[in-house]
Formats: C-alpha cells, structure tokens, sequence
C-alpha cells in the first residue's frame, strides 16, 4: 500500500506471479489496508461494472458518515481512475490524482469516506469491481461533473467521453459546495478517528 498525494488515498500494488498457464496475484490483503490506514475496511457491498471505451463515470461520493470507502481493481482491460478531494476545509481541497488500473499490473486504490470518485474507461469492456465499505442509498449518493473545468482532470484527450444523464447534469464542484453538497474534511477525519478507534489504532 502506498499513500497517494491526497489525504486518504492509496495505490495498492500487488506482486504478480505469472507462469506458463496464466499469473497469480492477491489483489485485497485487509492486513496490508489496516496496516496503511489504521482502520478496517468492513465489506457491505461488492460491485462490477463493464464499460465501453470512453465511458467515464463519476465523480460519485455519499453523505459523512457514514460515507463509503471504495477498493477498486480493473480485472478486464484498463482504466483511469481518479479520486478527487471534495471535502471542504481540506489540504488539498479540489485536487485529483489519477491511477492507471489494468489487467497487466493489477493495481488497486483505496479511497477513504468523504473523498470524490470517478473512472474512463481506456478500452472495450473494461471490466471493475470494487468493495464498498457500505451499501448503496441513493438518499445519500451525490456526484460533480467529471468535466468540470474547475477540477480540470486531464482525462484522455484521444477518448471521446460517453457519460450518463445523471453524470452530465451534475452540477460542478463550486455548485455543490455552494449548495451545502460536500462534505466536511473535519467531519471526515472525525470519522476517521471513529474507525481507527474501533480497529484499536
């Protein structure tokens, strides 16, 4: 596991053992995420979405607490994930750092509760699954527009973005923090605090 740039964030990048027949990786450890991050990550729901080239979804986030801590691996493919700070007060408020997620590499990131998420998919069928610390409550989903020019991500100029009705309509991160949408970084450590206190951290 190592710590990407924006507080709550890691890249975890397994040793792969290939051989004549095929390779071999773990892709989840739960030791190695509570070692890095000092909690647990309790599984609620595990999702798989296949995409075609360009599609781009996100940025997606859910009300803190209790939020809900993604680890995500592309097992078909590749895309570009990227997770962006959206917690107000933060650091690093308003900055994204994208990772390559393939089946060559197989690298997995892990994003805390309170931090904004989104992926492209770079080719055809572009296979991922993620482990979501809490299930989906669509009264507590929210997202900003992956185009928006305030969080200028440098999506892949070659790939033609495809995005739903829901993800087009977004509104964009100075919108949402206007209208009261983002979470707090204070709260989101709070709860932080919270989990590593429950994992005797």
């Amino acid at each position: 596991m190592r710590q990407l740039g924006i507080p709550g964030a890691w890249v975890y990048e397994p040793k792969v053992f290939p051989d004549s027949r095929g390779s071999f990786h773990e892709w989840f450890r739960a030791a190695d995420v509570t070692a890095a991050t000092g909690r647990t990550l309790s599984l609620a729901q595990a999702n798989c979405s296949v995409s075609a080239r360009g599609t781009l979804r996100g940025v997606h986030y859910a009300d803190v607490p209790p939020s809900q801590a993604k680890y995500v691996a592309c097992v078909r493919g590749a895309v570009l994930d990227v997770i962006v700070d959206i917690r107000t007060g933060s650091p690093t408020f308003g900055q994204w750092e994208g990772v390559r997620l393939d089946d060559r590499d197989h690298s997995a990131v892990f994003l805390s509760e309170g931090l904004g998420h989104a992926f492209m998919a770079l080719t055809d069928d572009a296979t991922v699954v993620y482990l979501c610390s809490e299930g989906y409550a669509p009264a507590r989903e929210h997202g900003i527009n992956p185009l928006d020019p305030d969080l200028g991500i440098a999506w892949p100029s070659d790939v033609e973005p495809l995005l739903s009705d829901k993800d087009r309509d977004a509104p964009g991160l100075r919108e949402a923090a206007d209208r009261g949408l983002l979470p707090s970084f204070e709260a989101c450590e709070d709860f932080q605090r919270q989990l590593r206190a429950a994992a005797g951290r």
